[in-house]
């Protein structure tokens, strides 16, 4: 039953051929770029996203590094001749009716806002690429890593809000909300609900969660950081009440998942041998 609803998944998303494992696979996309990387035989590799490479964007930015990185265009996607292009679903419209009219395979990679999602995705990818035992294994990593999150010590934290540039924070219906959740930190009352919304210094203040969390520590010289560099939030949320989850965990599922779950296994346990008198008002 199992092998049959594969098979039928197969041809409703990449056409009737698709039941052959891709011999040339192309990613246009930066979380198809980690996908194939986990998932697919290295001589399957035809070329990766431009941001493949990029530590700030991807956990495996070191392991792209050994194979080519396409251009924006599409000619260079078609150049390489592949069997297989993953793309994702919002990635310029006129690329995808380009690659299409030249008769290329494209399978779009979802953006991933929740980790039954993430699970749900690192199958169909494995199934597609013709190693669904691989995609096995790398639930089996995922679950292993989230058991290690669960596991580490925790502080005495119970709400964290997620706060980046210019005073925009992720809702619940988020990665890095569903990341968080894992990690036993939930939103405080009053935080914008859905896909999240602008949280102007005075509310921030005002909703005062536990922790707040941050893509990146904020600059003098970025403007669209000013807010979270305000003495108010500096009194209020020293360095061992702010968390950092880089956004190379927060934009896509698959492998990132297993490397987000062990640095905030790390980041917690570090917070939770703080002295008392560092994590409390």
């Amino acid at each position: 039953m199992r092998r049959a609803l594969i098979a039928l998944f197969l041809a409703l998303c990449v056409g009737p051929a698709a039941a052959d494992p891709p011999r040339r696979v192309v990613s246009f996309n930066q979380c198809g770029d980690q996908l194939v990387l986990a998932l697919a035989d290295p001589a399957q590799i035809a070329g990766l996203s431009p941001y493949a490479a990029d530590p700030s964007l991807s956990a495996v930015a070191e392991k792209a590094k050994a194979f080519p990185r396409l251009d924006w265009q599409a000619e260079s996607t078609i150049a390489l001749q592949p069997d297989l292009v993953l793309i994702g679903q919002n990635d310029r419209p006129v690329t995808k009716l380009i690659l299409r009219a030249q008769g290329l395979r494209l399978y779009e990679i979802a953006l991933i806002s929740d980790l039954d999602a993430a699970r749900r995705q690192i199958t169909e990818v494995a199934a597609v690429l013709g190693h669904p035992e691989r995609g096995e294994k790398l639930l089996a990593d995922l679950d292993a890593a989230r058991g290690r999150l669960d596991a580490a010590p925790k502080p005495p934290f119970a709400s964290a809000l997620l706060v980046n540039r210019g005073g925009y924070t992720a809702g619940t219906q988020s990665l890095a909300a569903a990341l968080l959740t894992e990690a036993g930190l939930k939103p405080p009352p009053g935080a914008p609900p859905g896909y999240g919304g602008y949280v102007p210094l005075e509310k921030l203040l005002m909703l005062r969660p536990d922790a707040i969390v941050l893509n990146n520590l904020p600059r003098e010289s970025d403007q669209g950081s000013y807010n979270l560099s305000h003495p108010a939030l500096g009194a209020l949320y020293p360095p061992p009440r702010r968390i950092v989850l880089p956004p190379r965990y927060t934009i896509c599922g698959g492998a990132a998942l297993i490397e987000a779950f062990d640095y905030l296994a790390a980041v917690l346990t570090r917070l939770a041998a703080q002295p008392p008198t560092m994590r409390t008002n």
